[in-house]
């Protein structure tokens, strides 16, 4: 902890002197609040006030209902008091005329940097996110049942106008045994490994009547091998749910994910691989909706920023209140395509403390088609809620018309502010919940996809992802450390970099390398050296610098597989690789294969470019 803090006032000084003010009253409240509440204050209090000025900059002034259980002077709070008055006016807590920029974005850095450090919650924390799970589902059924038949009607029909030719292309393949399944790389609900997920005894009902599981499961090779015997048919009462479980996130909440059984996996990944080639060179539905780039969504939310014509909005649980009937709706008039889906789509979760359940939701976090079906629904949410504004029937003209001004990847949406009051009543008549405090249209505050913008300004910050590695041993934290200090560096904190540079030095070297080199090291604007440090040696075949230092290794685990599943899975890699849908693999893939169970650093000589 005490290294901790000595590095955070390493960042109040350089965030300091970027503004021209004093920072030493407020590292002494810090450490005074550290003293008493603990880690909690810098992952759980501070990322708050950072959340309560973002507010404040989208309302344009600051009242006591922001920045709560810290202490005001006048119009403004006290702690960070000498940034703040460059934002805001002390007497009155209006925002300036001409705010500043370097202010906006110390408050934010130093408030927000500690907010997502991987650290487990407190049990009773995970037992809220549990319960908050089970919440959303009730919240889900309700919402269904209080949508009209005039809402549910007019979004079938945008639905229509968006995405008939993607439908109609993915139902296309379905019918025609075109979809190629994989694996993924995550867990299993079985709790296989990565090569085991291959010989799968398991298959539903459901399945087998859209991918029959002697040919999804086979080659036509191995078609006649005992081994389809083994596969175990499972009726709809028989099938295995998911696994719902939590990952770390924030120390205030968890993250809640549902892992998937086998088979439905290895479905999803195939009508998510047909999606993504129908969709991806579809022009039209592809202006508003990718999620293999996010760069559009955060050039348009810089724009919006600046002009103030684009709103990003942010909902709250998004992947869970997608309802099963929001995508039965969509899917209607292509029977194959939602047969597919519906097929492989898990209907029970074994949720922890609450036992299985049936779900109303589609799919939680964890489906491979989560993320493509929120997107979907919402994007056709969006131009409802357009519709109703315009208070007219949308045509395929009109919708064209709003491309670079209407962007969905994921539950980070971008609308033109003229029409946001109605998208977001949209949204919510739908049963979903727009988290006001990180949706913005009002001031010159943007938020999207991981950056943020003021008045066409980048205020992103780096966040801390780790505690400071006390050993070399902590592969992960060094390696966090090292990255987290050359995005201080190339922000200009420069104190902070230093002070990251002489801690690491105690534990692992740390040459000077550029970007692009395999070696942990510093980065620099300099060309060979950094605070006097040289290249000291040339590789002797090559003629480039080389220096010493630590590089990553991990290795799969032992995994061996043979037979039939090691052929079906060298044929789809295979298959996949001619369509331009998978990069190389190892050449021992059937005997080592998955994400290794730990990184580790090795010490040795290496290329500095």
């Amino acid at each position: 902890m005490k290294s901790l803090m000595l590095f955070l006032q390493e960042i109040l000084d350089d965030l300091g002197n970027l503004c021209g003010t004093s920072t030493r009253l407020d590292l002494k409240e810090i450490e005074l609040r550290v003293k008493h509440e603990g880690i909690s204050f810098l992952t759980i209090s501070l990322p708050t006030f950072g959340k309560s000025l973002e507010k404040g900059l989208d309302r344009g002034y600051v009242a006591h209902d922001l920045f709560t259980g810290f202490r005001w002077t006048s119009g403004l709070p006290r702690l960070f008091g000498g940034f703040l008055e460059l934002v805001f006016d002390r007497k009155t807590g209006r925002l300036l005329r001409d705010p500043s920029i370097p202010a906006i974005f110390a408050i934010r850095q130093i408030c927000l940097m500690f907010a997502k450090i991987g650290l487990d919650c407190a049990e009773w924390r995970i037992r809220d996110a549990i319960d908050g799970y089970m919440q959303c589902e009730k919240d889900v059924r309700a919402a269904d049942a209080s949508l009209s038949p005039r809402d549910l009607d007019c979004f079938k029909r945008i639905g229509r106008l968006l995405w008939s030719d993607t439908f109609q292309a993915v139902d296309e393949d379905i019918f025609y045994g075109r979809i190629v399944p994989k694996h993924g790389p995550g867990a299993t609900a079985e709790k296989l490994s990565s090569n085991a997920k291959w010989i799968m005894t398991e298959w539903t009902q459901r399945l087998d009547r859209y991918f029959p599981h002697w040919e999804y499961l086979t080659t036509s090779v191995s078609r006649s091998n005992e081994w389809l015997t083994t596969v175990q048919i499972l009726e709809p009462g028989q099938e295995r749910p998911v696994r719902v479980v939590t990952v770390p996130k924030t120390l205030k909440s968890p993250r809640i994910i549902a892992i998937e059984p086998a088979c439905m996996m290895f479905i999803q990944q195939g009508i998510l691989g047909s999606f993504e080639r129908e969709l991806f060179r579809n022009n039209f539905p592809g202006k508003f909706i990718r999620w293999d780039d996010q760069t559009p969504n955060q050039r348009m939310a810089l724009d919006g920023s600046e002009n103030g014509n684009l709103a990003t909005l942010d909902l709250s649980e998004a992947s869970d209140r997608v309802s099963n009937q929001h995508v039965r709706a969509l899917l209607e008039n292509f029977p194959n395509l939602a047969g597919g889906v519906d097929s492989c789509r898990s209907r029970k979760a074994d949720v922890p403390g609450h036992g299985v359940i049936r779900l109303a939701k589609f799919a939680s976090m964890g489906s491979a088609l989560t993320f493509p079906f929120e997107s979907i629904v919402f994007l056709t949410i969006i131009f409802l809620g357009i519709e109703r504004e315009l208070n007219r029937p949308l045509t395929r003209r009109d919708i064209e018309s709003f491309a670079g001004s209407v962007r969905v990847y994921g539950d980070d949406i971008i609308v033109p502010t003229d029409y946001v009051h109605s998208v977001v009543s949209m949204l919510e008549t739908f049963g979903f919940r727009v988290n006001r405090d990180k949706s913005f249209w009002n001031g010159k505050f943007r938020e999207s996809c991981g950056k943020e913008y003021y008045d066409g300004h980048d205020v992103s910050i780096t966040r801390m992802r780790s505690l400071l590695p006390t050993s070399r041993k902590d592969a992960s934290g060094i390696v966090s450390t090292v990255s987290m200090r050359n995005q201080l560096y190339k922000a200009g904190l420069w104190r902070a970099a230093r002070f990251l540079d002489t801690y690491l030095e105690e534990l692992i070297p740390l040459p000077v390398v550029s970007e692009k080199s395999p070696v942990l090291g510093r980065h620099s604007f300099l060309t060979e050296t950094l605070w006097g440090v040289p290249v000291r040696r040339l590789h002797p075949h090559y003629q480039v610098p080389v220096v010493r230092g630590l590089k990553v290794t991990g290795r799969a685990p032992e995994d061996i597989l043979d037979g039939p599943g090691a052929l079906l899975k060298c044929l789809t890699l295979l298959t996949l690789r001619e369509g331009d849908g998978l990069p190389s693999i190892s050449v021992d893939h059937l005997e080592r294969s998955g994400r290794p169970k730990s990184i580790r650093t090795k010490l040795g000589w290496g290329p500095a470019h």
